[in-house]
């Protein structure tokens, strides 16, 4: 699985409408074959910033969504609404997608 953590620092006249701005790219990938999870969260601790936690099931998986036209469209839009370069972190790990976390449970 190739697994992406990526952090969106946004302009902040345009952190409110992010989320909006990014949901038909956000629909197009989740849509993609390869895709296994495409997943936005709000920083609580850096103003104005969003983390997109993204995972494809293989290399080629994630080529074809840099190729892809709705990648290619974002790109050209993002850089009027990002406030710094985002940074990323990208891994091929050996998971298959999530598993669920062993030391914790919910009480009964």
């Amino acid at each position: 699985m190739i697994l992406i953590v990526v952090k969106f620092t946004i302009r902040p006249e345009h952190s409110e409408d992010w989320l909006s701005r990014v949901s038909e790219f956000t629909e197009a990938t989740r849509a993609e074959p390869g895709n296994l999870f495409f997943e936005w969260s709000r920083s609580v601790d850096v103003p104005h910033q969003f983390v997109l936690v993204e995972g494809f099931a293989s290399a080629e998986a994630g080529k074809q969504h840099v190729e892809s036209q709705h990648f290619k469209t974002a790109m050209a839009w993002m850089p009027e609404v990002i406030a710094t370069t985002p940074e990323i972190i990208n891994a091929e790990i050996p998971d298959t997608g999530w598993n669920t976390m062993a030391e914790l449970t919910p009480a009964r």
